[in-house]
């Protein structure tokens, strides 16, 4: 083509500059060249194959769209990169025009050299081990955590935690780099994304030696929500060097994810297997003794003591997360204080009343909740239909006869017949049981509380 391939590509530029933000476009585009024609294709050279890559994806049908109006006839256009020279200042400025005569009015000034990568550890003051709530479906994980920030480097590594939103990965994190830091370490802590930006802002700054040095020469890494680098070559690319350095070197990588390595989508093989190497723990949704437990910590922190029978219900409405839970504290707290009303049934029901969805399941089985009840009590199911009458099988008989009736809403002569073909009155005296039962014995408050959530568990998977 006879079009000048610099001057189309500035004119394509300035049109890219008020189509897209300005933080996309310094990111992106600036410093990117029109090189050459190859027959009708515009070949415009930047600065790494990640630039290429996201063009690609993000910009392409907008670029070829401009390009045909500059151009009034169809261009296409390719993404070269150029091999950049440190030493060689002309392929910079050929690289970068628009930046030419300031460098070229800085070149006889002294330079003062910054790392502008530098990673500022900030970790939250209250994120230690010592303000964790343990409980069993966090144990393993807190376990290793605390092993780790021992002997950093040689117990576990690296260590992989995952599991759902607020479940507790990034107050792990934050606690083994407190432990790092008592320890006079270096401690790296940032999420995924941040690492594949400040990638970025290394290419472009060209420092990636910089980059490398703050990454590589740690002694404890730590990596919230790795999950996001999936899909990204050069993030996972520049990662993959990062472990293998550190790893090799004896320094602790603590990594944390949504899901465990071999559920994340599109995250390359080699890195996956990688992350197998070590320790992989999973911490799950709290049942509701160790909800109840947080609730406790947590209204210590805000100095207030609450009955048990107050966060009984709170645990019970924030079933999903522990960040629901503490929220929900904060909220019921402020509106308290806000309007003056004492922290009862009443106000917990009306201030939390935005947690409660919709059911849109079937009520469960009556095998369904049988088989909750025979798992939580370790029985066969052979000796709830029985006609033992010792405590240890009467009492998950009465519970079975409760939930079925509470939760299934299954009439009294049919629960009879599905456990050993009882009399109704019998059913009867067990559901009355357990239904007063939980005013005055905690155990039974607690057994009802956890059976409800796993009966709930079991037929959402269902």
């Amino acid at each position: 083509m006879k079009i000048d391939a610099s001057k189309l590509w500035e004119s394509v530029l300035k049109e890219l500059a008020e189509n897209i933000s300005r933080p996309n476009y310094d990111t992106w585009l600036r410093g990117t060249i029109g090189l050459s024609f190859q027959g009708s294709t515009l070949i415009v050279g930047t600065r790494s194959e990640f630039v290429n890559e996201w063009l690609e994806r993000r910009l392409k049908p907008l670029i070829l769209k401009l390009l045909a109006e500059a151009a009034e006839e169809p261009v296409d256009v390719n993404f070269k990169t150029i091999p950049q020279n440190q030493e060689n200042e002309d392929t910079t400025l050929a690289l970068n025009p628009v930046e030419n005569t300031a460098k070229s009015n800085r070149k006889n000034q002294p330079s003062y050299k910054k790392d502008e990568n530098a990673a500022k550890l900030t970790l939250h003051k209250n994120y230690i081990f010592e303000s964790f709530v343990v409980g069993s479906s966090n144990r393993l994980a807190f376990a290793a955590a605390q092993s780790t920030s021992t002997n950093p480097g040689r117990e576990f590594n690296p260590l992989f935690l995952y599991g759902g939103s607020g479940l507790g990965k990034t107050h792990l994190l934050h606690a083994i780099g407190h432990a790092g830091v008592k320890k006079g370490l270096n401690v790296v802590y940032l999420s995924a994304e941040q690492f594949t930006n400040r990638l970025i802002a290394s290419i472009q700054k060209r420092s990636q030696k910089n980059f490398r040095n703050i990454y590589r020469k740690t002694d404890i890494l730590l990596v919230d929500d790795i999950q996001f680098i999936a899909g990204k070559e050069q993030t996972q690319e520049e990662f993959f060097h990062t472990f293998n350095e550190l790893y090799e070197a004896g320094k602790q990588i603590v990594i944390s994810s949504d899901k465990s390595p071999n559920q994340i989508k599109h995250l390359e093989d080699r890195l996956r297997s990688r992350f197998e190497w070590g320790m992989l723990a999973d911490l799950q949704v709290p049942n509701i003794e160790t909800r109840v437990a947080i609730l406790q910590e947590k209204s210590k922190n805000h100095q207030i003591t609450l009955d048990n029978d107050i966060l009984y219900k709170i645990a019970d409405k924030c079933k999903n997360n522990v960040r629901e839970l503490e929220g929900s504290l904060t909220r019921l707290l402020a509106v308290s204080r806000l309007t003056g009303k004492e922290i009862n049934d009443s106000l917990v029901e009306n201030t939390l009343k935005h947690l409660q969805t919709p059911d849109l399941y079937s009520p469960p089985s009556i095998d369904l909740i049988v088989g909750v009840v025979c798992d939580y009590y370790k029985l066969e199911n052979a000796d709830l239909l029985s006609n033992n009458r010792e405590k240890q099988y009467a009492y998950p008989r009465q519970m079975a006869m409760y939930l079925l009736r509470e939760v299934a809403n299954i009439s009294l002569v049919e629960i009879g017949k599905s456990l050993g073909n009882r009399d109704h009155s019998t059913v009867h005296h067990g559901w009355r049981k357990m239904d007063k039962g939980q005013t005055v014995d905690q155990e039974i408050k607690r057994d009802v509380s956890n059976l409800k959530e796993l009966i709930d568990r079991k037929r959402r998977v269902a």
